[in-house]
């Protein structure tokens, strides 16, 4: 599917905000410490079985390795409890 250069940028822009937005409340969710670091990125997965849109949220926490924290949906509808869910495995309230 071909996508204008001006509806990409527009989206990009878009997901910047819905990025950063999402990386300060993970911090703040999940209570990470200063010298942690995250990063937030959303997927597009054409496989059979695979969510169309998903968002991946890397946690590297000092002295632990690097876990994925996968959310099947896109960054933008993101909610408080499906961090806690996919990173603590609490059930959302």
């Amino acid at each position: 599917m071909f996508h204008s250069l001006k509806a990409l940028r527009a989206r990009a822009n878009a997901q910047a905000a819905s990025r950063k937005d999402l990386t300060e409340r993970t911090r703040r969710i999940l209570a990470l410490a200063e010298e942690d670091a995250l990063s937030v990125n959303e997927i597009a997965c054409a496989d059979p079985g695979c969510p169309d849109v998903e968002t991946v949220i890397l946690l590297m926490l000092a002295g632990r390795p690097t876990r994925a924290v996968k959310i099947a949906k896109p960054m933008e509808t993101v909610t408080e409890a499906d961090i806690l869910e996919a990173a603590c495995g609490t059930e959302p309230r």
